[in-house]
């Protein structure tokens, strides 16, 4: 169940920040004659949704069934990795030598952080 989790939480991690990214021409907030007004599509509800049923997973399983200095450098490593591998091959976005540099190190770490 442990695996199950954190599979889960990288799902809804990153998946709800890609949605919010690609919904985020739909946000709108804005404050017209005192009046305070939100409005959001539904990629960016979504992805909103999505953001925070991982956040829930993260607080309410996750940080109390790993030690945290051990779990969140991991989680927050992949999830960095995976955030970059969407940009580049959803929204085209370039990645250069130092991010390719960045992206080495932080594995690094985290197979590092893995030897027992």
């Amino acid at each position: 169940m442990k695996i199950i989790s954190i599979i889960i939480y990288l799902i809804l991690t990153v998946g709800g920040l890609v949605l919010v990214k690609s919904g985020s021409s739909s946000i709108n907030i804005a404050i017209q004659d005192g009046t305070f007004n939100f409005a959001m599509g539904i990629k960016a509800m979504l992805g909103f949704i999505a953001y925070i049923g991982s956040f829930l997973i993260y607080t309410f399983y996750i940080i109390k069934n790993f030690d945290l200095s051990y779990i969140f450098p991991i989680l927050t490593g992949i999830t960095q990795v995976l955030v970059i591998i969407a940009g580049i091959f959803l929204f085209k976005e370039h990645i250069n030598a130092f991010g390719i540099g960045g992206v080495i190190l932080i594995i690094a770490g985290i197979v590092l952080l893995n030897i027992k």
